[in-house]
């Protein structure tokens, strides 16, 4: 509900920085889950492929799990939690839960038309995406109760693992498994159900291809306007090097005017390549970006003898984070990959007393300026 025109989540990051959750996946994955947890009582006799790592199918077979995993966020000190919906499409999700196989030996448009037609699979990924926000719902409603804070739910809205920009096959460049239509569809399926089922943000995230980010804001709209509801957009890019580049070759800067007719409350950075490697680009993004500014970095870069996959600990993590918010660069932080309810307490507790980042009021009928390196070096020189 807002309040004099304001959404409750842009009153808070006017008054305070705002914390957002870690990974989900690290802490589904240190319960060691078997075979037989992923398929519950409802899929036991589900034939063809493993659903063991299908992590979305737990909102329907083990939801106590991501509940706890949700309310040990907010006890934590998050006051957003992501839904387990990040590859909760019918394109996300073909791998384990679509029964058909390609036709020409590579998965290509035809393959994954078929899949966005499926309508056992369509309905499933509603399911999945309803019972996901409701669950996150819950624990956010109870924390709020118990704590007499509002607390937020971000409907995840991941990538995916085809590329609407990049050819998956080295040896033939100009093919593209998927159209941008195909993209558009999956994603509106996903947004219409996550916004059935509750959630007040949706989040388009680790965006590594700008024309699959795009597609999915397309879809958003679209959804907007089939349900006659609409929530704030929170938008957060992924980098892949330390030029800062997406995987579709797009700079930071290049990434938000790329995105910004979209209009998004909040604009980020997260996953990418850990806390160092990500701070120039923060950096650069607090110094352009007219939008409210999220970073939530991945644990360091992936390292199989760390326990959690990742080296980050939340006492070496957390500083270095925390420092983006001394510096006045962010309004909301928190973690991706690697990061627990550990990480986000220790982060919450340091920023609990910080600045958020000043954001000048926008228009929303009118497209941002967003001053260019050429230009603030002109400036400077005269």
């Amino acid at each position: 509900m807002a309040t004099n025109g304001v959404h409750p989540l842009e009153a808070l990051m006017r008054k305070r920085i705002a914390v957002l959750d870690g990974a989900m996946g690290t802490m589904i994955q240190a319960r060691k889950l078997a075979e037989a947890d992923y398929r519950g009582h409802r899929f036991r006799d589900w034939r063809g492929k493993d659903l063991k790592g299908s992590l979305e199918l737990l909102n329907l077979t083990q939801p106590n799990v991501i509940e706890e995993i949700h309310s040990d966020y907010f006890n934590a000190g998050a006051d957003i939690v992501e839904t387990n919906t990040f590859s909760g499409t019918t394109i996300g999700l073909n791998d384990f839960l679509f029964q058909g196989e390609p036709k020409s030996g590579r998965k290509d448009q035809e393959f994954f038309q078929r899949v966005i037609d499926d309508p056992t699979l369509r309905s499933l990924v509603h399911e999945i995406n309803c019972q996901g926000s409701r669950i996150a719902r819950h624990a956010a409603d109870r924390a709020a109760n118990e704590t007499g804070q509002q607390r937020f739910v971000g409907g995840s809205m991941g990538p995916l693992p085809v590329a609407a920009s990049i050819s998956p096959d080295v040896n033939d460049p100009a093919f593209r498994a998927v159209s941008f239509d195909q993209l558009r569809q999956t994603y509106f399926d996903q947004a219409t159900a996550l916004l059935e089922g509750g959630v007040d943000l949706l989040i388009v995230e680790t965006v590594f291809d700008t024309l699959n980010g795009k597609a999915a804001l397309f879809a958003i709209a679209d959804a907007f306007a089939e349900t006659g509801r609409s929530v704030p957009l929170m938008i957060s890019g992924t980098v892949i090097d330390k030029s800062g580049r997406n995987l579709s070759g797009q700079t930071v800067e290049a990434f938000l005017v790329s995105i910004a007719h979209a209009h998004p409350l909040i604009l980020g950075l997260n996953c990418s390549l850990g806390p160092d490697e990500m701070e120039p680009f923060i950096e650069e993004l607090s110094r352009i970006a007219p939008f409210y500014l999220a970073a939530y970095p991945n644990a360091g870069l992936p390292d199989p003898l760390s326990p959690t996959g990742f080296p980050e600990t939340a006492e070496s993590f957390g500083p270095k984070v925390t420092a983006w918010v001394t510096n006045g660069w962010l309004n909301i932080v928190g973690g991706c990959c690697g990061t627990t309810p550990d990480h986000i307490r220790v982060i919450a507790n340091a920023v609990r007393d910080c600045k958020p980042r000043v954001v000048e009021l926008r228009n929303p009928d009118v497209m941002p300026v967003i001053p260019s390196k050429v230009e603030e070096s002109r400036g400077k020189k005269h």
